[in-house]
Formats: structure tokens, C-alpha cells, sequence
């Protein structure tokens, strides 16, 4: 099975200082023309999927400094992401469509049903990425007084996944013939009610939709909580996961897969995706110059700024070059991504203004770069060693960084044997190497 690479489609890249640079398109803000553009030069990397984060909210809004400091990456000018995909759909013939939609701010027959729709769209290339949504002021948008509980959270995430899949196994996947001449457009004896009666819906089903292509699109998470990880032990095709080295994500990489077995599944029906920022330049020198150039980007109030933001606390009563505080016992940030921080900063012994420079080239997630024989290096060190099964790759500056991934690593990583030069397959999961669910009227 080849590497998995994904793109991060987040049209503003992976740094806070990156829209302010030359070579970053210019108003990208809600730009479809610069989002086809981005598509296709993935495409022709022949990567397997582009992947659109999103929240329902504009976040830091209340806090006015903070706001201004890091909008670009709080989401005020994006696009719903269904929606976009649905037209770069028709503008891609190969590459997959994923897509981050809430289980807690969502209904599932809304989500079964939009998801349906982009896969027959899309010819069978559709993923779901599901989120228990982790940014307490989505609560705000959806008549919620505050953001629902953390347990709750994932007690409704696993039912609500049940109901999905149940729904998008409404109809068999020969159900309707529209046959013309002998007036049948449908089997009526190949339609399922769900009669779902749960703790969080109650849904009757069926979905009007056909069956999709890949039966169910791709589903995949991103929590590395323990209840994200049962969570995407039971319901997920793929993880986003985020390590800093290589030891940390071959145990992640062990813990999940090793939890798959009590769900009837097998290591290979969960691939695990490593997220990171690579720099790469036609020499390691111009790599670390364009690292330099970006954080220079940031003024000191902003990298602190956006340090905040990560942690969920404030860090400006700190002196910038003491020591980044290790804050024992206390739950820092919204996600797994705050308490990695705080380990990274105390493994390596850094000040308040190294974390935030450590943090700015890679949204808080890990980073390579290099030369392309450098960054390929360490992308097949993680490969081979079991600590992914291939990665989520976000640029640095759009849309140059994701040329400059595809035009010198990915030859490196096909000449090694560990990329393909060809689409295998017509759908996502089978480029993906994963099981087509079976269809239950089927045998």
C-alpha cells in the first residue's frame, strides 16, 4: 500500500503570517477560482484528497486583540465546505473530497444525506470528517446557551454516527433500475426503514438518496483523547493525528490500531494520517529562509497572541524570553493540540517567545523541512517505522508551498516506490486501500 499523502485546502496555509506574504494569493478570502486552482495542482500531484477544516462560527470575536492578531485563521471569510467541495467535484476527476461537518450542532440525516450527495457528485471520491466541534463559541450559533459537555459530546458523536451509516444503508445498491420499458424506477422491496429510537434522535429513515458509490463515504476523526480514540476505533476509515516526533506517534500509531479488534475490525480498516507543515526549498537554506521570512511576519504581541489563542489562556503576563510554563494539572486548550504544546516547550527547554515561534510555521501541529531529499527522508523514516500510515500536508504559503511539495518531494517519494505515479482506483477508498462496507440486502 502506498503512502497516503492529503492536502490541507485552508486557503490562508498554515501560518499566521502567511497571507501577508509576496508569493500568497492575493484576497483569499471566499475565492473559488484560487480554491479549483489549489485542487487541481493536488491533483496533479496525484494526492489522495483534499481535506477542508471548518467550525460553524467566527472564532475570538469577543476578544477584540486576539481577533485581529490571528483572523485568518479564525475562519470570518470561508466557504461552507459541502458546498465548495460539491463544485471542485466538477473540476477534478480523481482526487478525494473531505469535508468537516459537527455531530453536535448537525442533525444525521442532514449530514447522511449532503455527504450522499457529494459522493454520487463526486463519482465516489467523498469523506466525512467528524468533529464533536471543539470551540465552545459554535454553542453560541445553534441556540445553545453554552457549549455541551465533553461526555455528552461523544455519547451523541457515536449515535449520531450509527444513524448515518444506518441511513446511508437505506436503499441496496441495486435498488433503483429506472427501467424505462418495464416501468419499474425503483424495487420497493430494497428500501429499509431505520426506526432509529436513541438517547440523542430519533430517526425513521429511509434517506432520499441512492445508495452511495463507496457505500459509505470515507469517515474520519481527529480526536487523541481516549474518548476520540474509541470514537475512531468504532466509526472511523481514517484519523488526523498530531505528534511531534516519531516515538510519540508510533505509540498513538500502536494504541489505536491495537483498539480496533474489539470492534470486529482489523489494523488495516483504520489509516492513520500525521499532520504537518513541510518547508521545502531547492536547498535546505532556502527552506529555513522562508521559515524566517514568515515568522518575521509576526509581530512579537501576535505570536503571543496566537499562543493564547492555542492554550486557551492568556500568556502576556509572561516575560517572552522566561521559560514557557508547564501549568501542572490544569486542562490546557480545547483540544489535544494545547497540552502537546505545553510537552514540546518543556521537553526542549523553551522560552515563551521560542513556543510561539516553534508553533506559528505549523498551526500548533509538527513540521519537516529541508531539502526535498531531507524532507523525504524523514516522511518515509515515519512511514516505515509505524508511526503513520501517511500524512496530512499542510503548505506554509498557498498555493506556492503545495507547488513546491509536488513538484520536488513527491518525485523523491515516487522514485523511492513509496508514492504512486497513477490514481489505482476510481474511488476514494479504494486509492485509499480500503474496504467497500457491504451492502446489506446483499447474500
Amino acid at each position: 500500500m502506498p503512502m497516503i499523502l492529503a492536502a490541507n485546502a485552508n486557503a490562508q496555509g498554515s501560518h499566521v503570517g502567511e497571507w501577508r506574504h509576496p508569493d500568497a494569493w492575493d484576497r483569499p478570502a471566499a475565492n473559488i477560482a484560487n480554491a479549483v486552482r489549489l485542487a487541481q495542482i493536488a491533483e496533479a500531484g496525484k494526492m489522495d484528497l483534499l481535506f477542508l477544516a471548518d467550525g460553524n462560527g467566527v472564532r475570538n470575536i469577543d476578544k477584540p486583540d486576539l481577533f485581529a492578531a490571528t483572523s485568518p485563521s479564525d475562519r470570518p471569510g470561508v466557504f461552507e465546505p459541502v458546498t465548495l467541495l460539491s463544485a471542485l467535484a466538477m473540476a477534478t476527476r480523481h482526487i478525494g473530497l473531505v469535508a468537516t461537518t459537527t455531530t453536535t450542532y448537525d442533525e444525521p440525516f442532514l449530514v447522511a444525506r449532503r455527504f450522499a450527495s457529494l459522493d454520487h457528485i463526486s463519482g465516489g471520491r467523498a469523506g466525512w470528517n467528524l468533529v464533536t466541534t471543539s470551540n465552545p463559541g459554535d454553542a453560541l450559533n445553534f441556540s445553545h446557551p453554552e457549549h455541551v459537555g465533553r461526555d455528552t459530546r461523544y455519547e451523541r458523536a457515536n449515535e449520531f454516527a450509527d444513524v448515518v451509516k444506518g441511513l446511508w444503508d437505506s436503499w441496496a445498491d441495486d435498488a433503483f433500475p429506472q427501467d424505462k420499458a418495464a416501468g419499474r424506477f425503483l424495487h420497493p422491496d430494497k428500501v429499509r426503514l431505520l426506526h432509529h429510537k436513541g438517547t440523542h434522535f430519533q430517526v425513521a429513515g429511509p434517506l432520499n438518496a441512492p445508495r452511495p458509490p463507496q457505500g459509505h463515504p470515507v469517515v474520519f476523526s481527529a480526536g487523541q483523547s481516549e474518548a476520540g480514540k474509541e470514537l475512531s476505533a468504532r466509526h472511523a476509515d481514517c484519523i488526523f493525528a498530531i505528534e511531534a516526533t516519531l516515538p510519540a506517534a508510533q505509540a498513538l500509531y500502536a494504541d489505536v490500531k491495537g483498539r480496533l479488534a474489539a470492534y470486529g475490525r482489523t489494523a488495516d480498516d483504520l489509516k492513520i494520517l500525521s499532520g504537518v507543515t513541510i518547508f521545502v526549498g531547492e536547498t535546505a537554506q532556502e527552506a529555513e529562509d522562508l521559515a524566517g521570512a514568515l515568522d518575521d511576519l509576526v509581530p512579537p504581541a501576535v505570536g503571543v497572541d496566537y499562543l493564547s489563542k492555542m492554550l486557551g489562556r492568556s500568556m502576556k503576563d509572561y516575560p517572552l524570553d522566561g521559560p514557557m510554563p508547564d501549568f501542572p494539572g490544569e486542562h490546557v486548550g480545547h483540544t489535544g493540540i494545547g497540552r502537546a504544546i505545553v510537552r514540546v516547550a518543556q521537553e526542549q527547554g523553551l522560552t515563551v517567545r521560542q513556543t510561539y515561534r516553534r508553533i506559528l510555521p505549523q498551526m500548533a501541529g509538527n513540521m519537516f523541512k529541508g531539502d526535498p531529499i531531507q524532507v523525504a527522508d524523514v516522511m518515509e523514516a515515519w512511514y516505515r517505522g509505524k508511526g503513520c500510515d501517511g500524512f496530512m500536508i499542510a503548505a506554509p504559503v498557498v498555493p506556492t508551498g503545495l507547488e513546491r511539495f509536488t513538484r520536488l518531494v513527491i518525485p523523491e517519494l515516487q522514485r523511492r516506490g513509496l508514492f504512486r505515479r497513477e490514481y489505482e482506483g476510481g474511488t476514494l477508498r479504494e486509492n485509499l486501500g480500503l474496504k467497500r462496507p457491504a451492502d446489506r440486502f446483499a447474500g
